[in-house]
């Protein structure tokens, strides 16, 4: 009985001593948990004032949440003496088996989170990413969501819409077009160059100077000489289609009103003399 009963008291010298850290280890870890709450408030506060994309802010709120709570978590085993060096050394391993096995998924996150920070696009843009060119539909932590101009649903990899080169064609409010014509040999160039800039700085939201519209004659073809008529337009004022289709009609009209002529290819047949004829 005595050896018992010396036994239950230095238990209970043990968990007297044990039990001031305990509670200091409880505390940390509520503390922790109520600045948790507060932490991602502040992100969620931060986000909205700079108008952050919600999934992403969603994402930064239990980032921070989550954060305090493992911080607050490892100071609290502090408090009773527990290993934390091991613990902490084992979730390394674990995490670095798992960031190996799942790097494309680790990749593609990293990416995304990276994209919906610096927003180099927004949705509703039209872009030219990865060998596609269309509008915006979707921007997640996984994959950007691009319909074509044909109406065909993508969905691209954030790490390969990363690190490839974007075009954002509705972060400009100008835009230049090129319409490649060719005149017959005979033609007055002078007349030729002047037709096709009045007819160009007539179409509504062509920008008709600073700069105005140029042509540049390029080469002698085999039955024309090739130009390219260079101008700019205003995508407030006119979409870049429909600009393209005016500028062509528009050319083809001032042409006809001034006699200069778009040829077709031509080709001469020599027939040896005395030759049968068809």
């Amino acid at each position: 009985m005595d050896i018992i009963s010396q036994s239950l008291q230095a238990m209970l010298e043990q968990f007297l001593l044990f039990l001031p850290k305990l509670i200091v280890a409880v505390m940390v870890f509520f503390i922790g948990l109520y600045f948790s709450g507060g932490a991602a408030r502040g992100v969620k506060r931060m986000a909205a004032s700079r108008r952050l994309d919600p999934e992403l802010s969603l994402l930064l709120e239990r980032l921070a949440r989550w954060t305090v709570i493992i911080l607050s978590s490892v100071v609290a085993l502090q408090q009773v003496n527990f290993d934390v060096t091991g613990f902490v050394a084992g979730l390394g391993i674990i995490g670095f088996a798992l960031g190996f096995a799942l790097q494309d998924v680790s990749k593609n996150f990293v990416a995304g989170i990276l994209l919906l920070l610096q927003r180099p696009f927004d949705i509703g843009n039209v872009i030219e990413v990865s060998g596609y060119l269309g509008t915006v539909t979707e921007i997640d932590i996984r994959a950007t969501g691009i319909r074509t101009l044909d109406g065909v649903p993508v969905l691209i990899p954030n790490g390969d819409v990363y690190v490839a080169a974007i075009k954002n064609f509705s972060r400009t409010k100008r835009r230049r077009l090129e319409v490649a014509v060719g005149v017959a040999y005979d033609s007055d160039l002078e007349l030729v160059a002047c037709t096709i800039v009045k007819a160009l700085s007539g179409i509504a939201g062509v920008v008709a100077d600073d700069p105005a519209p140029q042509v540049v004659f390029g080469e002698f073809g085999k039955s024309s000489i090739d130009l390219k008529a260079y101008f700019w337009i205003d995508l407030d004022k006119i979409d870049y289609s429909d600009a393209q289709d005016q500028a062509i009609k528009t050319i083809k009209t001032a042409f006809e009103q001034a006699g200069i002529e778009i040829p077709f290819p031509t080709h001469t047949l020599l027939m040896p003399q005395g030759s049968p004829r068809a």
